[in-house]
């Protein structure tokens, strides 16, 4: 999707925010590697009250994947699709998230003894599938190759899922759902705000109940008002108690907000009515705070707060580079970030089995500190560089 101003310029700053979520999306998830690194700049844990760097990545991502459904469905609706045509892609979209994450969780818990297979291939194997089922290949190409190369895909994750095993020795069992993993997380967010929206047919007062009310189910969740055995526990279960939708819905919200004002050329009413949602967002989430911290493990209602504020600042900034002052190209070497987002998220998976398989190790003052922080940023912008460059060669994830 190339998002578009509703006078019908270019809008490069929603593309742009995703391109530097994802780069530092690779950033804090190749941390691992490193020592010596201060700790604000990774997780916190599930006990502490308190907010570390990574912990804000993963949400900016969840707002903006939610920024984009109005443009994403309002560019369906312009093609001619019909309501049904547009349920039945944010079906198959969900559906494939769910399934990556699925299997890509499974492989993080894989009892390689067990199942006779290491982790790095399982990881290999399951991206090649996802790259070989959701590619747009070239419309030029047979449908039988095409139909060839998805059911050997299905085939590869079928046999994966039958070989699973996990578990300590005496314990061992297979294929599970475990939690939804980072892409699962993200269909059934994405999955959640796009039919509220789509359902809404553009009225915002709709959609700002629908974040109110995941909010307040994550409110419900931490204030124990309700358990994971009740009606509402087991059906909003999936959506992680409210707050993973919540973080999409503010995004809808933020951009019918958006919307509105440049439709009618009131930028400057558009930057106070988005700042303003901000602090309230802010001077709510400290408020929340008192009550159950601020946790990304635990998925408190402040850190959805707080860091939805963060990322309607972030982009009230990045739209006035990019879009006001008209400098989008300083972004133009992360740009595959945000329209090939889905490879680079998988690029580290392949990126990682060739470091082992080639036996590449790294002396420890590359891995250590200051050094080792500019390794793994230098990492990231290289996945997204080579996904650019494979994207030119036709390989592009679309779901």
């Amino acid at each position: 999707m190339t998002a578009t101003h509703p006078s019908g310029a270019r809008l490069a700053s929603v593309d742009i925010l995703r391109a530097l979520t994802m780069l530092l999306m690779i950033f804090v998830n190749d941390l691992w590697t490193l020592k010596g690194i201060p700790d604000w700049l990774e997780h916190v844990s599930a006990k502490a009250d308190g907010l570390g760097f990574a912990d804000t990545i993963f949400p900016a991502f969840l707002f903006i994947t939610g920024m984009s459904v109005p443009l994403a469905i309002q560019q369906r609706q312009k093609k001619g699709d019909s309501t049904g045509q547009i349920f039945w892609h944010i079906g198959k979209r969900f559906l494939a998230l769910i399934i990556m994450g699925l299997w890509l969780v499974n492989g993080e818990y894989l009892n390689e003894a067990a199942a006779g297979i290491k982790r790095i291939s399982w990881n290999v194997l399951c991206c090649t599938s996802f790259v070989l089922l959701w590619n747009d290949w070239p419309k030029t190409w047979k449908p039988l190759t095409l139909w060839i190369m998805r059911i050997i895909a299905m085939g590869v994750l079928a046999f994966l899922a039958f070989i699973c095993k996990a578990g300590e020795p005496g314990q061992i069992h297979g294929f599970e759902t475990y939690w939804w993993g980072i892409l699962g997380l993200i269909g059934w967010a994405y999955g959640a705000a796009a039919v509220v929206y789509a359902l809404s047919k553009g009225k915002l007062w709709i959609c700002v109940a629908a974040f109110l009310f995941f909010l307040l189910l994550c409110v419900a969740h931490h204030a124990k008002w309700t358990s994971n055995g009740s009606i509402i526990g087991i059906l909003f279960g999936p959506l992680q108690s409210g707050s993973m939708p919540a973080f999409s819905m503010a995004g809808v919200v933020t951009m019918m907000v958006f919307q509105y004002f440049t439709s009618k050329n009131e930028i400057s009413k558009m930057t106070w009515a988005l700042f303003a949602m901000g602090i309230v967002m802010l001077l709510v989430g400290f408020w929340l705070r008192g009550f159950w911290g601020i946790n990304k493990i635990r998925a408190t209602p402040a850190w959805v707060l707080i860091c939805s504020a963060a990322t309607i600042f972030m982009f009230l900034i990045v739209y006035n580079i990019a879009d006001i002052w008209g400098k989008a190209k300083w972004f133009e070497i992360i740009k595959p970030g945000g329209n090939n987002t889905l490879l680079c998220y998988l690029l580290p998976y392949f990126a990682y089995a060739f470091a082992v398989v080639s036996r590449i190790h790294l002396p420890d003052f590359a891995l250590t500190a200051g050094v080792g922080l500019v390794k793994s940023f230098l990492f990231a912008l290289l996945i997204i560089v080579i996904a650019g460059a494979l994207g030119r060669r036709g390989l592009r994830l679309k779901l």
